[in-house]
């Protein structure tokens, strides 16, 4: 009878054979192989304790409270495995089944509740969670475990964040995927949670650490996928088929695949990518406008909590469409019940500028890439998204706001003031060559702006919406002024963009402070903090 030795080899010399040549060309085309986050995981799991049966993988998944699935994202059989436990789980009756994914952002949980409420069909939240393009493997096998959670889950939830492609970062995302799987369990204290994420993370220092330090409490088992190693040692056992085996008491291992099928699918995905040609994404542009102005205000986009930091400012992050997502983007607005004005100020702001940002539905809308006004939209989305996303910052559509009170329209004002403030002063830190408006260091006399300010509520000369761009590029470019002499702080703009100014009489106090700061500013015992 052949020893272990002799059958591991002899089932495996022809896979090792045509896998070397394959894992070649992988590391020429992919040099992530070698980050300490994967060697950490290739390090983790080497050997395990017994083979199982698929019955005694169920007996094990019963009694978890959460259940980490590792995903080789190029093998559809990851995906269907997954699909597979969530199925064979939820029919167990004992306790809803809720199912989280790596492969949809926790920014775009809003996409996947449509699409849950069937109000969005497969081609929509295909394209406007950004598949192709953020994750690019195969969608059917994908689609298919969503349908499965839809069909048997409690609820479907995205987990990740960005960036994924910096490995520097990816610890920060195990611990916010971490939180977001806290956050679920507290919103689903009967259920069982199923995470599926890339089999990278489910190294035992990674998001499964994370995981039990936010869930103390909680029993979880990890689920692996076709390890190498634990394949190679497997195949000298003297089954002809091992179905699974124990790692150890809460880590087990599913074979679904080979060791050659994983990198060949892999390898036909680089390729695949290599090869492709694709109209311009500007997504990545807008992000990168976003997390630079974020890091300049020494914003954590990772906060959790609420206060100086906007909370998990990489759950806000906005859809962004170009010009073959148009269509799509029109649908969602009318859904969204948004007017024909605003949909007029849309169109006008990308004819004149190349794109808009729209706060009804936190999206951008790209025809052209133009430095200048991209950059000041980005910061219009970050002001936003520091105040918590309102639907409509202070009932703005692009027109003068239908309002009865007085005062209450000269709340509306003065906070479309700092908007247009904010939103100038960010894309002159972005795009530093953007002329000034003129007249830019005339001093700026409080009764001369209350009386712009009252005639602009009293809606003379139809001026609201003007007077509050004129006025606020104005201050904007003299805050920009103050900071590039060193007079205002990274900080103190945090705090400006953090003010919430829908609370009534808000903006009109902040406004205040801040012409009172400029005016120290401009001392040369001036304070270096504009609060």
């Amino acid at each position: 009878m052949a020893s272990t030795a002799n059958l591991r080899s002899r089932r495996s010399a022809a896979q090792l054979h045509a896998l070397a040549g394959v894992e070649r060309e992988i590391r020429a085309q992919d040099s992530n192989g070698r980050r300490k986050y994967l060697r950490e995981f290739n390090k983790s799991f080497r050997t395990y304790e017994s083979v199982l049966t698929s019955e005694e993988v169920q007996s094990t998944l019963g009694s978890a409270d959460l259940v980490l699935i590792g995903d080789y994202h190029a093998l559809s059989s990851s995906q269907r495995c997954a699909a597979s436990l969530v199925e064979q789980r939820a029919l167990a009756g004992d306790r809803p089944v809720v199912l989280g994914v790596e492969t949809v952002f926790a920014r775009d949980q809003h996409i996947l509740d449509e699409w849950w409420r069937r109000e969005i069909d497969e081609t929509e939240l295909r394209q406007r969670i950004r598949f192709d393009l953020d994750w690019g493997y195969d969608w059917a096998p994908f689609y298919e475990l969503l349908i499965s959670a839809r069909d048997n889950a409690e609820a479907l939830y995205g987990l990740d964040c960005m960036p994924r492609e910096d490995l520097r970062k990816i610890g920060a995302r195990d611990r916010h995927a971490a939180l977001k799987i806290a956050e679920i369990r507290q919103r689903h204290p009967n259920a069982v949670v199923y995470v599926l994420f890339g089999e990278s993370h489910m190294a035992p220092g990674h998001l499964p650490r994370a995981i039990r330090k936010q869930n103390p409490e909680a029993k979880v088992v990890t689920v692996l996928q076709n390890v190498d190693s634990l394949y190679w040692r497997a195949a000298g056992e003297r089954a002809a088929k091992i179905e699974a085996v124990r790692v150890k008491e809460d880590v087990l291992c599913v074979f679904n695949a080979t060791p050659l099928e994983k990198y060949e699918s892999y390898r036909l995905f680089l390729d695949q990518w290599s090869r492709c040609d694709e109209s311009p994404d500007y997504a990545p542009t807008i992000y990168n406008l976003i997390d630079s102005l974020a890091n300049f205000l020494e914003i954590n986009r990772y906060s959790s909590h609420n206060g100086t930091q906007p909370k998990f400012l990489v759950d806000m992050l906005p859809e962004v469409y170009g010009g073959s997502s148009a269509a799509t983007l029109g649908r969602l607005l009318l859904r969204k019940g948004v007017s024909e004005d605003d949909l007029k100020h849309m169109l006008v702001r990308v004819e004149e500028c190349g794109s808009t940002y729209l706060p009804q539905v936190n999206a951008f809308y790209v025809r052209e890439f133009q430095m200048m006004h991209a950059a000041e939209d980005a910061t219009r989305f970050l002001h936003q998204a520091c105040q918590g996303l309102p639907q409509r910052l202070n009932g703005h559509s692009g027109t003068e706001p239908v309002v009865a009170d007085e005062q209450r329209v000269l709340d509306c004002f003065y906070a479309r003031v700092i908007e247009h403030a904010i939103a100038y002063f960010g894309s002159r830190v972005l795009y530093p060559s953007r002329p000034a408006p003129e007249p830019d260091n005339s001093p700026l006399k409080r009764t001369a702006i209350k009386n712009i300010a009252q005639a602009a509520a009293r809606n003379q000369n139809g001026n609201f919406e003007s007077s509050a761009l004129e006025l606020g590029q104005r201050i904007g470019s003299q805050i920009y002024a103050a900071y590039l002499a060193g007079k205002v702080a990274p900080s103190g703009l945090r705090r400006l963009f953090l003010a919430h100014l829908d609370e009534p009489g808000l903006a009109r106090r902040v406004f205040g402070a801040i012409l009172s700061k400029l005016k120290s500013a401009y001392r040369p015992s001036a304070s270096a903090v504009l609060a």
